[in-house]
């Protein structure tokens, strides 16, 4: 017998072993398992972190189904030293999305705003859908970050604290070629403007690369890529061909009117112009609307 027929062979009394002992307790922890890397993938989907994740749990799969082997006692021995330090250095590494995770469970349910800020929030969506209508239509650039749950604050450290009302006015004046602010990203938090001229990181993940529109500048890089590593709902009004379009997840939707902005972003906030209906129907429409490959057209 064959060195590989002896692998294949003990891979197979394995697997056998395995459903002879599987029961209706080995299913429920399987699928339990199954969801939580779901969820985990769920995260980091189109983050900096996805393609490190892929190759960790390449590499867990490869040396699960090599140390289970009793014919390569070397490299089981090397494995079994020096998990440990593995087990240290992957929560190490997704450190920044731990953390994120953390936090948005803690947070869990706080998105959902009182009657006042409700009122706040409307009039913040309504002078920004202004704001952005009105800088396409004068061909000026806008990159405006809106922050939810995760918090922006080494981004605003990066430009000019501002802590002023939102108004289309302000955004106006904030985008306005050749000021001192207009070239970097506004961040809001609820109906403040916290910050402008701020630095947004650029995004890795190839998205852009596979939409029909590739020529698109660093607004967009910069959009896709704060909307990688934070929750937050980025407006992009772009100074090239005047498109408006949002981002949140590293998905994109482009070429958006006023009424269609102002649905998407009510949507995010849960903010209904008419009635409660209508929060469950936008939110609908906005998951039909950001389909895989960034174009939401």
């Amino acid at each position: 017998m064959t060195p590989v027929e002896a692998i294949i062979i003990n891979l197979l009394d394995n697997l056998i072993f395995v459903f002879k002992r599987l029961s209706w307790l080995s299913v429920i922890d399987l699928t339990l398992v199954t969801l939580i890397f779901f969820a985990i993938l769920l995260l980091l989907r189109d983050t900096h972190a996805m393609v490190l994740f892929r190759g960790v749990l390449v590499l867990v799969v490869l040396v699960s189904l090599l140390t289970s082997l009793d014919v390569l006692p070397a490299f089981s021995w090397l494995v079994k030293t020096t998990l440990p330090a593995l087990v240290i250095a992957i929560p190490v590494i997704f450190a920044p999305e731990i953390r994120r995770a953390l936090e948005r469970i803690g947070r869990a349910g706080t998105l959902q705003p009182g009657q006042k800020e409700a009122s706040d929030t409307q009039r913040a969506i309504s002078a920004i859908v202004n704001a952005a209508v009105r800088l396409s239509d004068r061909g000026h650039g806008a990159l405006i970050v809106i922050q939810r749950l995760d918090n922006l604050d080494e981004y605003i450290r990066t430009g000019v604290e501002m802590d002023a009302k939102v108004t289309s006015e302000v955004l106006l004046q904030i985008f306005y070629p050749n000021t001192p602010l207009h070239d970097g990203a506004a961040i809001i938090s609820g109906s403040r403007i916290l910050a402008a001229s701020c630095v947004m990181p650029l995004s890795a993940s190839g998205v852009l690369t596979r939409t029909p529109e590739r020529q698109v500048g660093l607004r967009h890089r910069a959009a896709l890529g704060i909307s990688e590593v934070s929750d937050a709902v980025v407006v992009v009004v772009s100074e090239e061909t005047s498109v408006i379009s949002v981002v949140h997840g590293g998905r994109m939707i482009r070429r958006l009117d006023a009424e269609r902005l102002e649905n998407i972003l009510r949507a995010f906030y849960g903010v209904s112009q008419t009635s409660k209906g209508l929060k469950g129907f936008f939110q609908r429409r906005l998951r039909e609307l950001i389909r895989p490959g960034g174009e939401g057209d």
